[in-house]
């Protein structure tokens, strides 16, 4: 059986950007995409509960009986749970968010973090605080959440969504020394405001490339 590099998303929205950054970095590496759904609504509506865990477990399990090399999670909701799943199961298991959490902690100082779903914040903030204890570096951390922004995503109109999430960069930008864009999906904004003082992170090509380095070392 030929060994994948897997990705459990909770959006079908993720896949095509996945494979064009895979196509571009690592063409020769077979993917397989898991998209649910009704983990991130159900994460969102009641928490990472005993039920919304178990059935993160079990995709994990799945996708490994299925052939998995590599999980790559790239939801920062369920990124956390995820990780630990992997662990239990001694197979690796990565969230997308981590890579760009060590970029951001390694700038120091203020990181904003972005948001448009308030999910996403209480995660990339426990990740951020574990990177910065385990590098012994001192960091401040806020918060912005554009909830107004998440409404076009779930209309389907992608351009509007990374266009309000650009206008509100360009507000909250003064505030940091660093900005972290929490959801994978809102990469692309970064591009919208290029003029912006302070970096931006995002996810989806930190997350990958850190993929592709722990499938060549185990397939």
């Amino acid at each position: 059986m030929t060994k994948t590099l897997t990705f459990l998303h909770t959006s079908p929205v993720h896949i095509a950007t996945f494979d064009r950054l895979l196509a571009e970095m690592a063409p020769t590496i077979p993917a397989k995409h898991v998209a649910d759904e009704v983990l991130l609504r159900d994460a969102r509506a009641s928490g990472l509960t005993p039920e919304v865990t178990r059935r993160i477990d079990e995709a994990i399990l799945r996708a490994v009986a299925g052939g998995s090399a590599v999980i790559l999670c790239t939801c920062s909701t369920i990124g956390g749970c995820a990780e630990r799943a992997g662990r239990s199961a001694g197979h690796p298991v990565l969230r997308v968010d981590r890579a760009m959490a060590e970029r951001a902690v390694a700038t120091g100082g203020r990181i904003l973090v972005a948001a448009a779903l308030a999910s996403t914040l209480g995660p990339t903030r426990e990740l951020l605080l574990e990177v910065a204890a385990r590098s012994g570096r001192a960091i401040s951390i806020t918060e912005a959440l554009f909830e107004d922004a998440w409404l076009h995503f779930e209309r389907g109109d992608h351009a509007a969504y990374l266009k309000a999430i650009a206008a509100r960069l360009r507000d909250v930008a003064p505030a940091a020394d660093a900005i972290v864009l929490a959801q994978a999906s809102m990469a692309d904004a970064a591009a919208l405001c290029p003029d912006l003082p302070v970096p931006i992170f995002s996810s989806p090509r930190l997350g990958l490339e850190a993929a592709i380095r722990a499938y060549r070392s185990v397939a």
